[in-house]
């Protein structure tokens, strides 16, 4: 069985180096010639569009952060290499501190034109989700130092869950116009998925609470915890190998006011609407493991802090009544809601608002979730070129400024970068990187 230690390390490489890896796409995929990458946010954007075909060869984006740590990108530039998150890094401990991150590949995938009114499309991706939600900060710094500190501490994490995945996904992609008179202009658009899960690590307790001693080094806990973990799955060596099938899908609609139709419809690769309102809910479904192993420990002891030697699994064992079985767990998607408000101010220029909402709470067992935000976001566009800044208000009161480019068949950007270059304790941070071949109408 795998450790819980070994949980949060990945999560703690992840958030913490993330930005050398690869939210996703943030800016870009809001772009009239973002092609594929647009349809992972609206599959309604693959009809309608500014291309004849639309290939990508390869795009990774990434994203994470905490409301535990800040860190100071300034200081990491500066150190030579010798920047330690753990001792250099600023830190928030609340009893109810959270740490995300995702990664998202989408591999090859094309999206092309069947009518005037119909387009499909495929989309392969590779995704990994890490969310841990609810957990007390002092705790988590403690076990990280092995308990080697001098002050007594009470917790309290109320709902405490976590949950790491990760799996491929191909999708089906199809959209059509549905209305197109005079100035109104409405579309749709669905994805049909088909997953590979690769596995997941799993954790939930509905109240626990406890208290350490420095004096004798005695930690006391109450409360109940639930770990888990689909079999043979290893989040420090992630392989396709043994893989569990489920299904999702995407859903999505756009709305054009177009009021000057006659004089754009001269030039197919022309934006012809003044606003444009976009709605969809996308990573819709689950995944089952069938022979996922759970444990469900007992933690209402007091037990020797010393014992504790970076095996949280172990120490588990070693000190807690656990009962273990082997059951069927389904592992749901970062279901979310999106809605794109795109207002074209001149020509080429527009400003967007973008928002993000999570349709799974964070509390949910056995579940990833998406971080909320909105985002606005202005924007040079024209066929061959983009250049865009957005700003965002992003969950755990988090203020992100980015930017990003296209130039033909590359796209580069982040939605972070500026802010976490002028900040003093920036907590979370992205990047992305896309190469693709457009072709246009």
């Amino acid at each position: 069985m795998k450790t819980l230690n070994i949980t949060l390390a990945c999560l703690i490489v992840i958030t913490t180096s993330i930005s050398l890896n690869a939210q996703s796409y943030i800016g870009h995929s809001i772009d009239n010639y973002a092609g594929i990458h647009s349809l992972i946010s609206n599959p309604s954007n693959v009809v309608d569009s500014g291309f004849k075909a639309d290939i990508n060869l390869i795009s990774v984006s990434g994203f994470g952060g905490s409301d535990y740590f800040g860190i100071n990108v300034s200081d990491i530039l500066n150190s030579e290499g010798g920047f330690d998150f753990e001792s250099d890094s600023n830190k928030y401990p609340t009893d109810e501190n959270n740490f995300f991150a995702n990664a998202d590949i989408i591999g090859p995938s094309f999206m092309f034109n069947l009518s005037p009114k119909s387009s499909i499309g495929i989309v392969s991706r590779v995704r990994a989700f890490l969310n841990i939600n609810n957990i007390s900060g002092e705790l988590y710094e403690s076990i990280s130092d092995n308990f080697d500190i001098n002050e007594d501490f009470d917790f309290n994490s109320k709902d405490l869950t976590g949950t790491i995945h990760a799996w491929a996904e191909i999708g089906l992609v199809y959209g059509r116009t549905l209305v197109n008179k005079n100035t109104n202009f409405l579309k749709a658009g669905i994805t049909l998925k088909y997953l590979q899960g690769a596995g997941s690590v799993f954790l939930n307790s509905p109240n626990f609470t406890g208290q350490y001693t420095a004096s004798n080094k005695e930690l006391t806990t109450t409360g109940e915890l639930t770990y888990g973990n689909s079999q043979d799955f290893d989040n420090n060596d992630i392989t396709f190998e043994n893989l569990s099938a489920g299904y999702g899908a995407d859903i999505g609609f756009t709305y054009e006011y177009r009021p000057n139709t006659i004089q754009d419809s001269l030039s197919k690769n022309k934006n012809k609407y003044k606003l444009k309102i976009g709605a969809s809910i996308t990573d819709i479904g689950s995944i089952n493991y069938k022979e996922s192993v759970v444990t469900i420990y007992d933690l209402n002891k007091t037990v020797d802090a010393t014992n504790y030697n970076e095996d949280t699994q172990q120490f588990l064992e070693d000190n807690y009544t656990g009962v273990e079985s082997t059951l069927a767990q389904d592992i749901k998607l970062p279901t979310a809601f999106h809605l794109l408000i795109d207002y074209r101010l001149r020509k080429r220029i527009y400003i967007s608002l973008l928002s993000n909402l999570s349709l799974i709470k964070s509390n949910t067992e056995n579940a990833n979730t998406s971080i909320n935000s909105v985002t606005l976001a202005p924007r040079l566009e024209t066929k061959l070129f983009s250049l865009y800044s957005p700003i965002s208000i992003r969950q755990y009161g988090e203020f992100a400024w980015g930017g990003g480019i296209r130039l033909g068949p590359l796209t580069v950007g982040s939605g972070s970068i500026l802010s976490n270059l002028i900040s003093d304790s920036s907590k979370t941070t992205d990047v992305f990187v896309g190469l693709k071949i457009p072709i246009y109408q």
